[in-house]
């Protein structure tokens, strides 16, 4: 597992931290309890005097305020754990795709951090976690081509794979991936990862068959 993070990002967003999981997995069907699990943290938020008031905790307003040391528009370009939280928040539940993703979006929603996900047998050399540059762009996961400029982007010596906003094709789990690493994305420090960390790895060896678990914080 070889994830660094760019100087230049240290310096506008002094307190990034990555907790990072490499393991092999099956991308299956989730399973029920695995859509329990989901459907009960929907229940828990839906049942708050205040629901909405998720979108103010302090992780989601560290990663906006990240997103605008960098120059990007956070509510343009939402991170992915405000987005997966907002959906919620409206009624509309966590989204059903396969095991690996479905316990990324959990994990993603139980700590309001962004995940990226990838396949890594579709990523190339050292990965670094910067600010997108001028002209970077991608085909997000469901989306149309990515504007990566201010960006905080995971990139590959092949180029831009991710991003706290919509990870890119290249890299996407499908129901052939093996192997995988998750990156939960921290602006506020590093003091929570390693629990998360951990309940990444405890859910996909439950749910997605995980096997040779890794975790690391990466500050």
């Amino acid at each position: 597992m070889n994830v660094k993070i760019d100087e230049g990002l240290k310096k506008k967003c002094p307190r990034v931290a990555l907790g990072c999981v490499t393991a092999r997995v099956e991308a299956g069907v989730s399973p029920a309890a695995l859509t329990e699990e989901m459907k009960t943290r929907d229940a828990e938020i839906q049942k708050l005097p205040f629901p909405r008031g998720v979108l103010a905790s302090p992780q989601v307003e560290a990663t906006r305020a990240a997103y605008k040391a960098l120059g990007k528009d956070p509510a343009r370009y939402r991170n992915s754990a405000e987005a997966l939280l907002r959906r919620v928040v409206g009624g509309k539940g966590l989204p059903v795709i396969n095991a690996v993703v479905d316990v990324i979006n959990l994990v993603s929603v139980e700590s309001r951090m962004p995940v990226g996900l990838y396949d890594l047998g579709h990523v190339v050399g050292e990965i670094v976690f910067r600010a997108g540059r001028a002209g970077e762009t991608y085909k997000g996961i469901g989306k149309y081509d990515l504007n990566l400029e201010g960006l905080p982007v995971f990139v590959d010596t092949v180029g831009p794979h991710g991003s706290a906003t919509s990870d890119s094709e290249r890299t996407m789990v499908t129901a052939e991936t093996r192997e995988i690493l998750a990156v939960i994305v921290s602006f506020g420090g590093a003091e929570n990862l390693e629990r998360w960390t951990q309940r990444l790895g405890a859910l996909l060896q439950l749910y997605a068959a995980g096997t040779e678990i890794v975790t690391k914080i990466v500050v």
